[in-house]
Order: structure tokens, then C-alpha cells, then sequence
């Protein structure tokens, strides 16, 4: 067997299983093991915050301002950046509040690191804020920890489910391709990649099942990252650039505006048609094509496709 095709064997093997784990070489898993902290050392981690983007957008527009929540790990937090401006935090405040035309106050408890077990504590503080409508962006450090997916997604669902709850919308922008990173050496490269999409895959189904919205985010690390590397990755070559981050949050503003509204953004999204799906069967199509967002009607689950931004 070459090297590639029990490169291939063992991501399926690992997330799938096919005779129990242990039908895994123990010379694979040591490589894997040992490529993980190299990875880890190459791309390093900083406890340095970015500046906070907290804050009222918009306030010189009319109407009550909407309460923004902002969950998650590093990609909320905006890692890497050291202006304001630049963070997820405040391009949500900026381009909601123009979007909706009305103030927008930005609440945001991610973290960098976190993974979805952490979530639970950043709804403690995050509710007291409020929040109409919530973004949440969270998986790469479960793939990173080998987070069983279905311990993930389950509490991804609790987590989605305290925040409608509470009157909160929900939109959960899902893992995205971590094949692309290049620090990441094979064969933990195609591993990475096919844990991170089986986990998109499985957010997506959690997330529509406790009345949240989704937008597959597996473009954010997919061709665009890879043949535009220079300007959509940060200095470390794992975390976006202030240009990678941007890129992500046109992809959410139309999700969460339409969340707000309770109604479709359609001038937002390219003119293709809607696609209606099971939710299983929605949920493995949104994992593979970024820009994707569902939304549940029912046993059913819509499709909306919007055109590419760079």
C-alpha cells in the first residue's frame, strides 16, 4: 500500500472506524502524534488579546439598536490583529448596523483557543447582554484536540439551544477546511481535512436541529486560501489575515441579517434557485462548498448559495 493511500486509509479509519481504531498502525499514529506538536511549535500561540471591538455601531441610525453576540474561538476573536478595525467583532458591528440600518451593539466572550466545551461558559456571560442574534464560529481546536465529532456537535446543539432559549437567534458558521494549512504536514494535513468536513458536516445537522441557522465556512481555508495564500493568511500561515477575517464576515452579515429580519435577504445572495433537502442530506452539501447557508423549514432544510466576494 503507498504511503497515500494508507494516509487516506487511516483519516477514514479514524473517523469512520473500520475493525476499531486499533486497525491503525501504531508507526501511523506515532507520525501523526509527532507531526501534531511540530505543527503546534511551527504556528505558535499568543495569550495577547486583540483589542476588543465591544462596542455601539451605527448609533447615529434610527430604531433600537440589536444586541450582537460573538462566540467562539481565535477566527471570533480576530487573532493576529492589532487594530480594532480590523477584528470580526467590529466588521459585524460595521456591516450589520449598515445592512440593517440600524445600531448594532457588539457583545463578544470568544476566545482564543476555545473549543466548543467552552462554549457554555461564554453563554454564562454573554446573556447578560441580551442578545438578539448570535454568531458563533468554533470547531478548528476540537480538530486540532481529536474532539470526537459527535461530542462536538452535541454540544454545539445544547449550546444553540440555550441561546434560542433565551430569544436569541442562532447562526453558527462551521468549521472550515483545515486541509490547506500549510504548517500542517501530511499526513495530519488530510487527516485534518477530513476530520474538519466530517465536523462541518456534523455541525450543520446539530445546528438545524436546535433551530439555528448555518453558513458553511469550508471556503474560508479552501481554494481561496490556497491559491491567494499571500494575502488571506496571517503571518503564521493557520489564522486569516485581517483580509481572511473580512472575508468571513461577508460570508455571515447576509445570515445575520436575515436572522434578525426574520425574513430572506434575496438581493443578498446570487440568483440561483433554492434548494430543498433533507437536513442530512443538506448538511454534507454545505460542508463541502463555502458561502453556503441553511436554514430549516420543517423535515427540510433550504439552500442558498451566495457568489464568491473576492
Amino acid at each position: 500500500m503507498s504511503t497515500e493511500s494508507a494516509t487516506k486509509r487511516a483519516a477514514t479509519i479514524a473517523l469512520y472506524g473500520s475493525g476499531g481504531v486499533g486497525a491503525l498502525s501504531a508507526g501511523l499514529f506515532g507520525v501523526i502524534a509527532a507531526e501534531g506538536l511540530l505543527a503546534r511549535w511551527s504556528i505558535g500561540m499568543t495569550a495577547d488579546r486583540p483589542p476588543t471591538g465591544d462596542g455601539l455601531y451605527g448609533e447615529d441610525l434610527a430604531g433600537p439598536p440589536v444586541s450582537f453576540l460573538l462566540l467562539g474561538d481565535s477566527a471570533a476573536v480576530g487573532y493576529g490583529m492589532t487594530d480594532v478595525d480590523d477584528t470580526p467583532a467590529a466588521m459585524v458591528g460595521w456591516g450589520l448596523s449598515h445592512l440593517l440600518d440600524r445600531p448594532v451593539q457588539v457583545t463578544s466572550h470568544a476566545v482564543v483557543g476555545a473549543r466548543t466545551s467552552d462554549l457554555d461558559a461564554q453563554i454564562d456571560l454573554g446573556l447578560e447582554a441580551k442578545p438578539d442574534v448570535a454568531l458563533i464560529v468554533v470547531g478548528t481546536n476540537d480538530v486540532t484536540h481529536r474532539v470526537l465529532t459527535t461530542e462536538s456537535a452535541r454540544r454545539l446543539a445544547e449550546a444553540v439551544r440555550r441561546l434560542r432559549e433565551a430569544d436569541c437567534e442562532v447562526v453558527v458558521g462551521t468549521c472550515p477546511d483545515l486541509g490547506t494549512v500549510q504548517p500542517l504536514p501530511q499526513p495530519l494535513r488530510l487527516l485534518a481535512r477530513v476530520w474538519s468536513r466530517r465536523l462541518a458536516a456534523k455541525q450543520a445537522v446539530a445546528t438545524l436541529q436546535a433551530g439555528g441557522r448555518v453558513v458553511s465556512l469550508a471556503g474560508l481555508l479552501g481554494e481561496v486560501f490556497a491559491t491567494k495564500a499571500d494575502i488571506m493568511f496571517g503571518i503564521d500561515g493557520f489564522h486569516p489575515s485581517r483580509t481572511g477575517y473580512a472575508n468571513m464576515i461577508s460570508v455571515v452579515i447576509p445570515a445575520l441579517a436575515a436572522a434578525v429580519r426574520a425574513e430572506d435577504l434575496a438581493a443578498a445572495y446570487a440568483d440561483q434557485p433554492r434548494d430543498m433537502m433533507t437536513v442530512s442530506d443538506a448538511a454534507i452539501e454545505a460542508a463541502q462548498h463555502g458561502g453556503t447557508e441553511l436554514v430549516r423549514t420543517g423535515r427540510w432544510a433550504a439552500i442558498r448559495r451566495r457568489k464568491s466576494t473576492h
